[in-house]
Order: structure tokens, then C-alpha cells, then sequence
């Protein structure tokens, strides 16, 4: 009886179920070598319908599941099995899919939430701004008011929201991922929000730094021209080898894309960029030294108190 080799981890995400079902069901098909439209004209499906199982664009019920495994000559019931279950992992909701984030939050940030919670690394790189999950309220209001043209009151409401609400299922679960973050050293000098604001997020990131949370690297200025070229982006491991997505964004536009070739060219700029940039340790320095120049302008522009 054939099998499909399936790995399905405890408690997983609905994308992450979805990926690992549209990954094996590929790989079922190219093993019997179909193509995508054979596999439609047989089952009587249409081809869109088969592609988007394939990209995970839509779940599987379980009726088209069977029917589709029967197709590929999967007759092993360990393996059925486990795919049911995956599938029906697949259609879970989770605290994302509540109807007031899913209207005003793109599909491809819907998918990162997911792929955070079950990351076990996350690797970032940040040529502007403190990356939303470490960002302090302060400093998040700030970034999303810059988008008031741009954004309804209500988007950055529950941008604002959700971006507070994500960091606990990244760092406040019982394993978190490794956090890896290349800051350009731009980001120490924008001031987003003002002085104080700006201070409290470096104090912020610094806390996360020493409480073991985060490894950061700045790259300095001097070494930094290609890299400052570079939009943000960041490689989320999955657990397995070479099971990781890439998440990019640009202004109001982002995507996760899951080309293992994509995700291994980002994975090869951002080790990189790592190696050229500051030690951890000479990183924390510079982020202090910036947080003692802001402090000291504050302390410099307060008024003349007058004794009187």
C-alpha cells in the first residue's frame, strides 16, 4: 500500500497544516508524474480548483481529500490518516480569524501570525524601523499615524492591535523561536515619535537583548551601502530542514512566499549581512551610546527653571 511521508507537529497552526498538506499532496502527484490538469480532468474538478490546493490558497474538505488520495494511489491508512487530520488542522480558526482583524489586515499578514506561532527561528532584517514585534506602544502608534493618508482609523486601530497582541504567541509560549535581528544603524537615528519615544524603544530592545529574547547585530554605516538598497524581510524556520517561509514587505504591500530557492537566496543575504555587521555586544553598545545621546539632548532643551 503506498504512504505519503507526512510530519505533523502537536498543536500546530492552521497555515502551517495547510503547507505541510499542499507539500504532500505535490509531492504525490509529481511522484505519479500528473500534471495538474490531468489530475482536474479526472476527478472532474477544474484546474484553478487544483491549484489552489496545491498553493494553499484554499482548505481541502475531506470528501475531496479521499477522492483526491484514491486518484494518486494512496492506499496506506497510517498515511490517509494523518492527512485527514492535517486537513481538519487546516480549516481550525485561531484567535487571527476573528472577522474584525481578517477585514482589515492583508492575506499575507493573516499567514505570518500563523508561521510565528509555530516558528523556531525567525531571522529579520530591518533597514528602517524597529520590527513590529518588539516595538513599544508608544513607538508602534507613532509608525502607524505616519500611514493616517493612507490607513482608515479603524485599519490602524487593529494594526495596532494586533501588532501588541502577536508578540505573546512568539515570545510568551513555552518555546519560543530564536530571534535574530540585522538592524541598519539608520534605525538608531530615526526618531519615530520623538526623542522620548524614541528612547523608550531603545531601552526597549536593549531589555530584550540582555533578557535573552532577541540577538541583534547593527551594521554600521561604514559597511552598510548595498545593504540600506534592501527592503525589510524575514526567514522563518519551521522546524525541519528547509522548511521555511519568506515574509517581505514594502510600504502597504507584503507577501509570504514559500519558493524554496527565494527563501534560500534571503537566508544567504541575511548571514551575510550578520557577518559584517557589529557583535552583539558591540551592538548593545552603540544602541546605548544612542540612548545616552537622546537622553542628553532631552536634559539640554528642558527650559530654565526659574527659583522665583
Amino acid at each position: 500500500m503506498r504512504s505519503i511521508e507526512v510530519y505533523m507537529a502537536q498543536g500546530e497552526s492552521p497555515a502551517v497544516a495547510r503547507r505541510r498538506l499542499r507539500l504532500a499532496l505535490r509531492h504525490a502527484r509529481e511522484e505519479k508524474g500528473f500534471t495538474q490538469g490531468q489530475v482536474a480532468a479526472a476527478l472532474e474538478w477544474s484546474l484553478s480548483k487544483v491549484q489552489r490546493i496545491e498553493s494553499g490558497d484554499v482548505t481541502v474538505s475531506r470528501t475531496d481529500l479521499t477522492a483526491l488520495l484514491d486518484h494518486l494511489g494512496v492506499t496506506d491508512p497510517d498515511s490517509i490518516g494523518e492527512l485527514i487530520e492535517i486537513a481538519r488542522t487546516s480549516r481550525r480558526k485561531g484567535w487571527w480569524d476573528d472577522p474584525h482583524y481578517r477585514q482589515h489586515l492583508t492575506p499575507a499578514t493573516m499567514r505570518l501570525l500563523q508561521f510565528e506561532s509555530e516558528a523556531t527561528a525567525i531571522r529579520i532584517f530591518q533597514p528602517t524601523l524597529i520590527p513590529g514585534l518588539i516595538q513599544t506602544p508608544a513607538y508602534a502608534q507613532a509608525v502607524l499615524h505616519s500611514w493616517q493618508d493612507e490607513l482608515s482609523d479603524e485599519d490602524r486601530a487593529v494594526r495596532f492591535e494586533v501588532r501588541m497582541r502577536r508578540r505573546e504567541y512568539v515570545f510568551d509560549r513555552e518555546h519560543p523561536p530564536r530571534y535574530l535581528l540585522v538592524l541598519d544603524e539608520s534605525v538608531l537615528l530615526r526618531e519615530v515619535g520623538g526623542p522620548r519615544v524614541m528612547a523608550e524603544q531603545l531601552n526597549h530592545l536593549l531589555a530584550h537583548a540582555r533578557d535573552g529574547y532577541l540577538t541583534m547585530r547593527i551594521v554600521p554605516f561604514q559597511r552598510s551601502a548595498p545593504i540600506a538598497m534592501l527592503n525589510h524581510f524575514s526567514v522563518i524556520d519551521l522546524g525541519e530542514d528547509e522548511n521555511a517561509v519568506l515574509y517581505r514587505e514594502a510600504q502597504l504591500t507584503d507577501e509570504i512566499d514559500e519558493s524554496p530557492e527565494d527563501v534560500q537566496r534571503y537566508r544567504a543575504r541575511f548571514e551575510r549581512m550578520w557577518d559584517v555587521a557589529l557583535s552583539q555586544e558591540a551592538s548593545v553598545r552603540r544602541v546605548e551610546a544612542r540612548v545616552a545621546d537622546i537622553l542628553s539632548s532631552l536634559d539640554r532643551d528642558e527650559p530654565l527653571r526659574s527659583d522665583t
